[in-house]
């Protein structure tokens, strides 16, 4: 008798001492007993005892739609749920794990109701909803990379690397539902003369200018891409040659009668254009469709330009050739390779151009950065020159130091814009953007270099740095270069919050910090090139 007394002494002592909720309910959802836990959570519905469970958790009248402790009666199985938390008022104000058991009578071994689990999960929840809110963000962004990627940021027509992807698309297309499709190629005859005579930020505007009115003239599912300099290519799927022909010589007609240019110049441009067309020219590969393209625009800048040309008629003008226009015969692997990499090097440079052009926004949302980058970069690359990095290191460095702050796209303008000393919060939130920055840049592959760089660029020598705390020699040298040319260049200028430090004033606090926030082979160089600068003025 007494051991039985002990047992249940203990059993007592387990159930109230238990931090997690203990609620038992009866078969008809009335609650039996509970532990101090579940009054102390719920302490504006006591007593629990002798309610119904939805009644005093939930201040509800019915049951709840998803209860694991209703469905642990019809089973007789265990169950489990994420439960809301409510407040004295019915606000939700947190979350719970929910696990229903079957609580069995020993004697007759029916159910005789159900022992519930409660875990209060509020902060992990919290936690899950903010991170998907910064994966949406994230989503977001490189949604947004993707689609500039593709783009031109001059002119804002789609850009070379574009090409590939969408006339594989349209040829496929156009193959499998034996439609027409065609290309017009078209180069503005002589402008190298209109930079020359009026400077590049004119010939700039003209392009601009000349991108905005060819769009305006075509259909609106015909694309528009500028393949380089001043040459453009039109694809336009479902358009036979001959209608391809009809909408080249319109363009060109229009072209010649509007006047580019502003109040001070004006100019008019002249157009060389390539038509070539599926089925009509027998091609077998959409990359085909820009070689011949290219093949007879080649031929009409050599007749002197402003005409269009297709493939037909440049046959009928060599009458020897009676098939498709046979490409040069260069077989040889220099080449190849040469070929290869003017390609490659097109296609990246493309999106490098992209990805600056990108970061370059975070000068509308946060005026201080724009100009701190090119500082920035200048002393970086300065530091890297002094260290005798090699030349991959130094360009390398230049990217990075140009993109060190791209993370900042995803930050509140409320925090990159506040004139007050940031709170912790806000601190926490500006931590993010090192992060925020290589998620950006990662699907790209060929920049995959300078993710180290640009993720550790707040990291410190003595390891008090942030996002990851590593110290030492354990930090990319570039990202111990940029770290130091970040401070100095904020620490000189002016902050929202404060004015900057004069010259001498910036100078003495990153001696101070050598060795503790900076490498000091680092500070030695950096001190090396201010030497070298003040002698030089």
């Amino acid at each position: 008798m007494k051991e039985t007394r002990d047992k249940g002494h203990l059993l007592d002592n387990v159930f109230t001492s238990i931090q997690d909720g203990i609620s038992i309910l009866n078969t008809d959802m009335t609650i039996a007993r509970v532990n101090p836990a579940m009054e102390k959570w719920y302490s504006h519905s006591m007593p629990l005892v002798g309610k119904k469970c939805y009644q005093a958790y939930h201040l509800r009248n019915a049951k709840c739609n998803k209860c694991p402790s209703i469905r642990t009666l019809k089973t007789g199985k265990p169950a489990y749920e994420i439960s809301p938390k409510t407040a004295a008022n019915g606000k939700v104000v947190g979350w719970f794990d929910l696990y229903s058991f079957p609580l069995v009578n020993r004697t007759t071994g029916k159910l005789a109701g159900v022992i519930e689990y409660v875990r209060d999960i509020t902060k992990q929840e919290k936690a899950r909803v903010k991170l998907e809110a910064l994966n949406k963000k994230l989503t977001a962004s490189n949604r947004e990379l993707k689609t500039i990627a593709l783009k031109d940021p001059h002119t804002g027509l789609y850009n070379h690397r574009y090409l590939e992807e969408v006339i594989e698309a349209e040829f496929s297309r156009a193959r499998r539902y034996v439609h027409p499709i065609s290309v017009i190629m078209m180069d503005i005859d002589y402008f190298k003369s209109i930079n020359d005579v009026y400077g590049h930020k004119f010939g700039d505007l003209i392009l601009k200018q000349f991108s905005s009115y060819i769009k305006r003239m075509v259909r609106k599912y015909d694309v528009v891409i500028r393949y380089g300099g001043e040459e453009f290519i039109i694809i336009s799927p479902s358009t036979s040659s001959a209608d391809a022909t009809l909408l080249a010589q319109r363009l060109i007609d229009a072209v010649s009668l509007y006047n580019f240019g502003n109040r001070e110049h004006a100019v008019k441009l002249k157009l060389s254009i390539a038509v070539v067309s599926y089925p009509d020219d027998k091609v077998h590969k959409s990359q085909d469709l820009v070689n011949l393209a290219e093949q007879i625009l080649n031929s009409v800048k050599e007749q002197g330009g402003n005409k269009v040309l297709t493939s037909k008629e440049l046959r009928m003008a060599h009458s020897g050739n009676h098939g498709i226009l046979e490409p040069e015969k260069k077989e040889d692997v220099s080449y190849l390779r040469d070929r290869l990499y003017k390609l490659t090097r097109k296609g990246n440079q493309s999106v490098v151009e992209a990805i600056f052009a990108f970061a370059k926004t975070l000068e509308l949302k946060d005026h201080y950065t724009g100009e701190h980058v090119e500082r920035t970069v200048h002393y970086a690359m300065e530091i890297a020159k002094a260290l005798h990095l090699s030349p991959q290191e130094v360009n390398n460095i230049k990217q990075a130091a140009v993109l060190h702050d791209l993370g900042k796209i995803g930050i509140s303008d409320k925090i990159l814009m506040k004139r007050a000393k940031l709170t912790k919060k806000e601190y926490e939130e500006i931590k993010k953007h090192p992060q925020i920055g290589v998620d950006i840049i990662r699907p790209i592959h060929f920049m995959h270099d300078i993710i180290p760089l640009i993720f550790y660029h707040h990291e410190r020598w003595d390891g008090k740095g942030y996002p990851t705390g590593i110290k030492g020699e354990e930090i990319p040298i570039g990202a111990r270069i940029i770290a130091l040319a970040d401070v100095y260049q904020a620490l000189t200028s002016d902050r929202p919050y404060r004015k900057a430090y004069a010259r001498k004033e910036a100078v003495d606090i990153v001696k101070k910090a050598s060795g503790t926030q900076f490498d000091p082979i680092v500070v030695k160089a950096f001190l090396e090139v201010l030497r070298k600068e003040k002698k030089r003025k």
